[in-house]
């Protein structure tokens, strides 16, 4: 195709990928769902509109195609492995390890066998596909968390998956392609080419992670240009890490950007808010040429072919295969069975198996297998496009259902007494999302690992964007008594939240905040019961506030379904920690101390009161949320 031709062709792509975010944001739901619905629209489609094909593989080159998707792969795996930190991983990290090792092996098998029944493939074009399935990835988790705020734990299970298994499909999936598909080997020779090439993508990604952690330290020798260079450098070094590594063994390069955005994720790097902006905006371009470009690719026949025994196979990925290996994956772990079922819908396949298949397929082709070359792009695609439709377009709704979205506490103002709130809260299992509108304080709160939304608390588009429509308590927080009480009459008017409080800095402003149903929390009379705590009260005051303290004293909801409910305090003493007692118990509004023969049910608010570790430990047992 002309150069004419192309420019238009790529200016279309992008702005069906733009477009298609835009749709995304507005209706709540992930964009890959308007992508590929964009790719198909401009390729196999396309005919019926134009009258001619736009996009075939002849447009780009058959060596251009795969160097531009291989680099785009690059981008969105890096970013997605610079976004995951470790202390989220630790948020499961049995199940994590299991669901990209037990869970992984269980996905390929599965799969491989549905293929050689169902549509009767050999084992080896079988395992190939199979290999190719395992992947998740970044480029579909991502979306969906995006519009679905699961608990911590929750995506840091899926976007640990997605990452490493992005990895090691793709590494597994080239090695049976050429040596046990072109070479008719196995056994040693496949084990020995998997671990070649991931060892050289590690120690690749491990190298150039070093180099640019080292480059990135000098940025500020010239502070006009710092935050570019420093993009600049991250960006440079995904691509550095990708080439170097595939150039070496094909595939390599995806461990090697993985590694590098994994290493890199987690130290202390300069301008990271700036870096994580910019990559970012470029993985969304990417992520929309690259889909589009391949579901504008495909040919509607190769899914046509596979027919009912295709229909079988997704069936068997989506509601037998991935249930099957959350459910042992998870086993024993802090999930509960309903953040299980949500992770076991939440299975999508993205850009690893359809960049790597149509790669696979024009190789194929020119050994003459034309047919097999159908019937794997055909399959993959066909998964592709039903765990997206169905998982990434009725994600929400699930997560709804099986409630497991985590209410929120919103905390307008990211000052000293916002952040300090917000420590408190996180430490105690809280969902916690700062607003903030000073750019100095959102950085400030974001480099300690607060989630930050930057914009005005008054703004009531801001307050949506942070959650307030699935917050439990919204905290004005702000020095502003103005804004303090605006931002309390929204919560409460267009949000209907829950437990709304508010800060007054003038204590002249108490009366009229709580005239307007507003709690309010003075700042001159918090700090004198802080002194009057100290004063009569020292031990206490000191237990309860001191960082790191050894005790703790919480309130928790107990569950109908809880093991405490419908028990007496006297039955419930010997089952909780040694160190931990029931010292209050909340009623619809009465709060007394509980004697021996009374009895605990489901609604109430106990506050545990005993050593911090007891007192977590009683908490699970109050409620298992």
């Amino acid at each position: 195709m002309a150069t004419g031709e192309i420019i238009p062709l790529v200016a279309a792509i992008i702005g069906l990928g733009v477009g298609a975010q835009l749709l995304a944001a507005r209706f709540q739901v992930p964009s890959i769902i308007f992508l590929i619905s964009a790719g198909l629209l401009l390729g196999p489609f396309s005919g019926f509109i134009f009258g001619t094909r736009l996009l075939s593989a002849a447009t780009f080159g058959a060596e251009a195609l795969p160097a531009i998707v291989g680099l785009s792969v690059a981008i969105i795996v890096f970013e997605g492995a610079f976004h995951l930190r470790i202390d989220r991983i630790k948020e499961a990290p049995s199940a994590t390890l299991r669901l990209v090792t037990v869970g992984a092996a269980i996905a390929l098998l599965g799969t491989a066998a549905t293929i050689k029944f169902a549509l009767g493939q050999p084992w080896d074009l079988s395992f190939l596909i199979g290999a190719l399935l395992v992947a998740t990835g970044p480029t579909v988790v991502t979306p969906i968390l995006q519009v679905v705020p699961v608990r911590d734990r929750v995506a840091a299970a899926l976007e640990t998956e997605g990452i490493i298994n992005d990895v090691s499909a793709a590494i597994i999936a080239v090695v049976i392609f050429e040596v046990v598909i072109l070479q008719d080997r196995a056994g040693v020779a496949f084990l020995r080419d998997f671990a070649s090439r991931l060892g050289i993508g590690l120690l690749v990604g491990l190298v150039v992670a070093v180099i640019v952690y080292y480059l990135l330290r000098y940025v500020d020798l010239s502070p006009g240009n710092a935050p570019r260079n420093a993009r600049l450098l991250a960006f440079a070094g995904a691509l550095v890490a990708f080439a170097t590594a595939d150039t070496i063994a094909s595939e390599a390069g995806v461990a090697a950007v993985a590694t590098a955005g994994l290493v890199l994720g987690n130290l202390d790097v300069p301008y990271e808010d700036e870096i994580e902006a910019f990559k970012g905006d470029v993985t969304l371009i990417v992520l929309s040429f690259v889909f589009i470009a391949l579901a504008a690719l495909l040919e509607i026949d190769d899914l046509l072919r596979l027919g009912l025994a295709g229909l079988v196979v997704v069936a068997a990925v989506i509601f037998v295969i991935r249930p099957l290996l959350v459910f042992i994956s998870a086993r024993g772990d802090r999930f509960t069975r309903s953040e299980k079922l949500f992770i076991s819908f939440v299975g999508p396949r993205g850009i690893i198996p359809a960049s790597v298949a149509t790669l696979f397929a024009v190789e194929m082709q020119a050994h003459g297998l034309d047919q097999q070359a159908q019937l794997l792009v055909g399959t993959v695609f066909l998964v592709i496009f039903a765990t997206v439709a169905l998982e990434g377009g009725f994600a929400r709704y699930i997560a709804e259902y099986l409630d497991v979205i985590p209410m929120r506490v919103i905390i307008v103002g990211g000052g000293q007494v916002g952040r300090a709130l917000a420590e408190r809260l996180e430490d105690r299992g809280e969902n916690v999302v700062i607003v903030e509108e000073e750019e100095q304080t959102v950085e400030h709160a974001r480099n300690e690992g607060y989630s930050v939304v930057w914009g005005d608390g008054t703004d009531t588009d801001i307050l949506r964007e942070a959650g307030a429509a699935n917050a439990k308590t919204v905290v004005a927080a702000t020095g502003d008594d103005d804004a303090n009480l605006l931002i309390a009459q929204l919560s409460s008017s267009k949000f209907d939240t829950n437990r709304v409080i508010a800060r007054a800095n003038n204590p002249d402003n108490v009366e009229a905040f709580e005239e307007l149903g507003v709690r309010t929390i003075s700042s001159a009379m918090a700090t004198a019961w802080a002194m009057d705590n100290q004063i009569e009260r020292p031990a206490l005051a000191h237990w309860m506030t001191d960082v790191g303290r050894k005790g703790d004293v919480q309130e928790v909801e107990v569950s109908p379904d809880g093991e405490l409910a419908g028990r007496t305090v006297e039955e419930i003493g010997p089952k909780l920690p040694d160190t931990c007692l029931i010292a209050l118990v909340d009623r619809d509004g009465e709060v007394e101390v509980p004697g021996p023969d009374f009895q605990i049910e489901g609604g109430d608010r106990v506050t545990l009161l005993g050593k911090r570790e007891a007192v977590r430990d009683a908490m699970k047992m109050c409620n298992h949320e």
